[in-house]
């Protein structure tokens, strides 16, 4: 079966940080680009950050530029997205996804589109708070 699974969410206080971790089972993250979203209590999904499958380019989105640093480790299969400075905005469930059809490439240059991505993660749930 081929899935992603999240982990490293958590409850932290303003101004705090996470790691949280992607993995892969089934198939290799390293031929894919990995995106990581959010979705907020209310809100719809959105893009965080993208890496290229071979970390060559790398996108962040402007909320999360400076605080977020987005990375993988091919040989273990697993993506990361460290999170500093953390604040109660950030809190949703942090969603990773592979874009695994070719037609998107495996560059992370431009918008971070959710439906150009599959295999998406149950989710890991972030609460920022005092």
């Amino acid at each position: 079966q081929l899935q992603v699974v999240e982990s490293g969410g958590g409850l932290v206080q303003p101004g705090g940080s996470l790691r949280l971790s992607c993995a892969a089972s089934g198939f290799s993250l390293a031929h894919y680009a990995i995106g990581w979203f959010r979705q907020a209590p209310g809100k719809e999904r959105e893009g965080v950050s993208c890496i290229e499958s071979s970390g060559t380019s790398i996108n962040y989105v402007d909320f999360v530029e400076g605080r977020f640093t987005i990375s993988r480790d091919n040989a273990k299969n697993t993506v990361y997205l460290q999170m500093n400075s953390l604040t109660p905005e950030d809190t949703a469930i942090y969603y990773c996804a592979a874009r695994t059809r070719a037609t998107y490439g495996t560059s992370c240059y431009g918008p971070i589109a959710l439906s150009e991505y599959d295999y998406w993660g149950q989710g890991t749930q972030v609460t920022v708070s005092s």
